[in-house]
């Protein structure tokens, strides 16, 4: 009898599918980062975290109101602590010493979202935790603290409830906006260990509940890929993780991608990825000696297959790796 060291984890099939012409916008914790960062390699269409990373459902409900509102950010938006300004809706990488060059980072990043919302039909939602930190001076939903003393911030975990009335809401306006949008929402396998182990585990299995009652409500149009059951189950081993025993590791990463390219893209899809990879692999590919007759043929050969590539699938655009070949030749 064979044995198998790992307890599969069985995933239903879907109606959901993307190829290269369907605009996904990605909002949430790291998890949506790894797959929109994937995304984007290959090509598909994707806005990732114009918020920057968000964990929990009221931060990733509150940027995407406010996308559909196209309410531009101005300085009222922003908070001074630790020499740094800061929007309490962004994570850190927006913040800046200077006042408008934080605003200048928010808002070239919000136009954008406002431009290509409308062309979204897939949204993929991750949700980190169920705890909330609220500004007390406002009242506000934290996306980030940064750094901010823990004492100007209410601590609490959202209820199901809480998550449930929001998030219909947020459905309703995005299916009203197009009727064929699809939202698919996942759980990040990362821990939230500094909540605690038992805390971490509730918050989790909030977040879990909401997101089922939401699968009945809207069957129509929401989805769950079980990101988080993989990596408890099937990747239950501290050799898919990072150093730190809480994210994973690349290796898991790509094992979880795998799962998630065999749930949503056809076969076709599968094969213009599958064409891509040795092209991206070769854009990436730095020599050590780059003077050399050797490496001008590489870049000439790699130029003749981003062209067929592109003669054989024109819904995809490759002018910025054709610049990045241009740039790539210019150095040697």
């Amino acid at each position: 009898m064979k044995i198998d060291f790992r307890t599969p984890v069985d995933i239903p099939a879907t109606d959901i599918s993307m190829d290269h012409s369907t605009g996904v916008m990605l909002f949430g914790s790291c998890f949506s980062e790894n797959i929109g960062l994937k995304l984007t390699r290959f090509k598909f269409q994707v806005d990732v975290n114009p918020f920057g990373i968000l964990y929990n459902p009221i931060s990733v409900s509150r940027a995407i109101r406010r996308i559909l509102s196209a309410d531009s950010f101005s300085e009222s938006d922003l908070l001074y602590n630790n020499e740094l300004y800061h929007s309490l809706m962004h994570h850190g990488h927006f913040s800046a010493t200077d006042k408008q060059t934080c605003l200048q980072n928010i808002s070239l990043r919000f136009e954008k979202a406002v431009a290509s919302i409308h062309q979204t039909d897939i949204f993929l939602i991750t949700f980190g935790s169920a705890f909330v930190y609220q500004f007390k001076e406002s009242g506000e939903i934290a996306g980030n603290c940064h750094k901010m003393p823990a004492d100007r911030f209410n601590r609490f975990r959202l209820s199901v409830e809480q998550i449930v009335e929001e998030w219909t809401e947020v459905i309703y306006l995005l299916t009203a906006m197009n009727p064929s949008t699809k939202l698919l929402f996942t759980v990040s396998p990362v821990r939230h260990w500094k909540e605690g182990a038992h805390e971490n585990q509730i918050s989790k299995s909030t977040l879990h509940l909401a997101i089922d009652a939401l699968q009945k409500q809207f069957e129509q149009y929401v989805g769950y890929f079980p990101a988080y059951e993989v990596m408890m189950d099937e990747l239950r081993d501290y050799r898919f993780y990072d150093e730190d025993m809480v994210h994973p590791n690349s290796l898991a990463t790509e094992y979880i991608w795998d799962l998630f390219s065999d749930t949503y893209f056809s076969e076709e899809t599968g094969m213009i990825n599958k064409e891509w990879a040795p092209i991206r692999r070769a854009l990436e590919h730095r020599p050590l000696h780059p003077g050399t007759e050797a490496y001008r043929h590489f870049l000439a050969a790699t130029a003749q297959k981003l062209e067929t590539f592109a003669v054989r699938h024109p819904e995809i655009t490759c002018e910025e790796e054709r610049h990045l070949l241009s740039a790539l030749n210019n150095l040697t």
